[in-house]
């Protein structure tokens, strides 16, 4: 694929993030319930672990510019990142199967999410770890079946689609 049809499709995928994530979920001053990983996880799979992760830092930082919910931390930014270089180091050339997802996702939801981004609420919010830990975990148990699930079946249903157009042959 060319580097121009390459920034065009990444920056669909960033816009689709931001609508998923901004308008199409559930934020409390905790958790965020939502299916923003869904682009990600994607461009993380069609384009390897930088262009995933940079993806993710782009819709992050466009997200809050955009959209404004409390104050910038980068902390989330790098997660950000972590989480669409893990798809892609975990998916991209690589069988796109529920083993292969199901690494990813443990790994962004243990690391990421529960490790990382539970250290960002507390710097940002100053709440003691056993206020916001409990429906940390509990949103995590909910999400990941529902992460792995989802990938696997839009992967296969709407992947497949772009793996045979043009998008991905040299990626």
């Amino acid at each position: 694929m060319s580097k121009t049809k390459t920034i065009a499709f990444v920056g669909l995928l960033v816009s689709m993030e931001i609508i998923f994530t901004r308008f199409l979920s559930f934020q409390t001053p905790i958790v965020r319930i939502g299916f923003g990983f869904i682009p990600i996880a994607f461009s993380g799979i069609l384009f390897g672990p930088v262009i995933g992760g940079l993806a993710a830092v782009i819709a992050d930082a466009l997200g809050m510019m955009i959209f404004p919910r409390g104050a910038y931390f980068p902390g989330f930014t790098l997660s950000a990142f972590l989480t669409g270089a893990v798809y892609g180091l975990f998916l991209h050339r690589k069988p796109v199967t529920i083993a292969n997802i199901t690494k990813a996702v443990l790994l962004i939801t243990i690391f990421v999410d529960l490790g990382l981004n539970s250290i960002w609420v507390y710097m940002t919010t100053g709440n003691a770890a056993a206020a916001f830990l409990i429906p940390r975990i509990t949103k995590s148990a909910i999400m990941l079946p529902v992460q792995i699930l989802t990938i696997n079946i839009l992967w296969r249903y709407i992947g497949s689609h772009i793996n045979k157009s043009n998008y991905a042959k040299e990626h």
